[in-house]
């Protein structure tokens, strides 16, 4: 209710006390959507400090405001050493004005979103200068039309059959509560007409309520059970709102937001930890795939007359097994990449041990962080954990759309670019040259890369899933087995004029691979 007419009539005389016969030594704005007056009369300095970013409009008049050094700009520099002498609530109304010495009018429009702060030349009717110039509408707005007057008479309740939206507008969303709770929309026309002269005397008596509702702060004219603070003088009801809603609703909002952050990665890591100390006890306790190389070379023999299967005796566990060899696969050249897969099995087991260290590292950190954050109680406290911990900028910042879908295998990060411009951006903004970059051979696709963090041996088991996610989101998605390049990215570039995704690359490999998307790979969608 304090952007409601029934408390700005209350406001306003207080404001004329409070600013009468001050002039107006400063006016500007460290924020494009807030306003800061300064008025002095040689003895007293009070300021106007209008919010006006939507959805949080609030007001407040401090007797100190310290102005950034920086970032400040001066506004309404034809108010500089005009006198405030009046200052007046219009009818009916969600707005109010201060009369100036030199009749100027400023005028504060509290409509919600489209709340801004206007100069009115002397007895002029369009305005001079608006404070939010992406309001149209306001460089037109003539202020004296906002005055209005409504009958507030039985007569005239009755002739609109009770409609309470009708004969008293301003009521605002507490008091039309208020109304529903005491069952208005049923009752009869006597009783609602009961009820509103009730609930008019209530808005008729000064005292005001900061309560709390649907996890905000708002501040009330009527009686409220559990209020966190109530107040006889309007200024400083207003004040603390703006505080308690603004400031440290915002302080609050902030800090629970990153601490979720924090919270969350914990989670993730932890997760992190387990799953992959569930694979590397699997690595440790299978059999590597050099041994079944061995059995093969073994028995090539086996395998004569172009045969692609046959049942071996696995020498090592004594065990019959049905080995399966690809059209036009040679057993050596099978033999061969299992020996390949066995030596990214070392390096994949030595890659995870090195991770899970580092994650488990990183678990004792996050709880530190966790908290320390959970015993900040104020903004600059705030801000200072962040300068402090300015590696974790990642974390820290707002949500941002990333161009890119990510996944991570092995330890390794995987993007995957959303559309041709993603492709781009993603390998001009988030790529290192160490990177590897891979595409679909010959085929439209994303670009995909993983993040090696200057890693130069990548395992086979990465580099694998890594082609399989740039084949399956090409046009090779259908077929049972595609060719991706692969290269550092430092031999990726882009030629100047090219389409969006357009790339010219060097020194690539090939990798044929079965295309597979996130779900199959990772159990989840994408």
């Amino acid at each position: 209710m304090h952007l409601n007419y029934h408390f700005l009539k209350y406001l306003c005389p207080e404001l004329e006390t409070a600013f009468m016969g001050k002039k107006i030594t400063s006016c500007f704005s460290q924020n494009k959507e807030e306003l800061i007056i300064e008025a002095h009369d040689g003895i007293e300095t009070r300021y106007i400090r209008a919010h006006l970013h939507p959805p949080q409009i609030f007001l407040s008049f401090p007797e100190n405001f310290q102005r950034a050094r920086r970032n400040s700009i001066d506004l309404f520099k034809e108010l500089i050493g005009d006198e405030i002498v009046a200052c007046k609530v219009l009818g009916f109304e969600r707005a109010f004005y201060f009369t100036l010495g030199s009749g100027k009018i400023l005028l504060f429009k509290l409509h919600a979103n489209r709340s801004n702060v206007l100069l009115y030349e002397s007895e002029s009717e369009i305005p001079k200068k608006i404070f939010r110039n992406g309001i149209a509408e306001d460089r037109e707005l003539n202020w004296m039309t906002l005055n209005k007057e409504l009958d507030l008479s039985r007569k005239n309740f009755e002739d609109l059959d009770g409609n309470a939206s009708k004969f008293l507008p301003t009521l605002g969303t507490i008091p039309r509560q208020w109304l529903k709770e005491k069952g208005f929309p049923e009752a009869d026309l006597a009783h609602k007409w009961k009820l509103m002269q009730e609930l008019l005397d209530m808005l008729d008596t000064p005292l005001f309520s900061l309560v709390e509702k649907n996890g905000e702060i708002h501040l009330s004219l009527l009686p409220e059970e559990n209020p966190i603070k109530t107040f006889s003088e309007p200024i400083q009801a207003v004040n603390e709102l703006f505080y308690l809603a603004l400031v440290r609703g915002n302080f609050e909002k902030d800090k629970n937001s990153l601490l979720k952050k924090y919270q969350e990665l914990l989670k993730r890591t932890n997760s992190y930890i387990q799953k992959s100390g569930q694979k590397l006890d699997e690595l440790r306790n299978s059999a590597p795939p050099s041994q079944l190389a061995d059995v093969i070379m073994a028995n090539l023999h086996e395998f004569q007359s172009g045969k692609l299967e046959t049942e071996l005796m696995d020498f090592y566990t004594g065990e019959t097994i049905l080995v399966k060899l690809k059209p036009n696969q040679k057993p050596q050249d099978y033999a061969a990449s299992l020996y390949r897969k066995s030596k990214n099995r070392k390096l994949e087991w030595e890659q995870l041990e090195k991770t899970i260290e580092s994650k488990i590292k990183l678990v004792t950190s996050l709880e530190s962080k966790i908290e320390e954050l959970g015993k900040i109680e104020d903004f600059r406290a705030l801000k200072a954990f962040q300068k402090t911990y300015g590696e974790d900028k990642v974390i820290q910042k707002d949500a941002v759309v990333l161009p890119f879908k990510t996944f991570e295998f092995g330890g390794f990060p995987i993007y995957v670019g959303k559309s041709s411009q993603a492709n781009d951006d993603m390998l001009r903004g988030y790529t290192k040259k160490d990177d590897i970059w891979l595409h679909a051979r010959m085929v439209p696709g994303s670009h995909v890369l993983i993040k090696t963090s200057g890693l130069k041996n990548i395992p086979g088991a990465v580099l694998e899933t890594a082609a399989a996610l740039a084949a399956f989101y090409s046009k090779n998605k259908n077929e049972s087995l595609a060719p991706v390049i692969y290269t550092e990215a430092k031999y990726v570039r882009k030629v100047k004029g090219s389409p969006a995704g357009s790339v010219m690359v060097e020194k690539e490999k090939v990798l044929m691979v079965v295309p597979r998307g996130p779900e199959e790979i990772f159990g989840k969608a994408e």
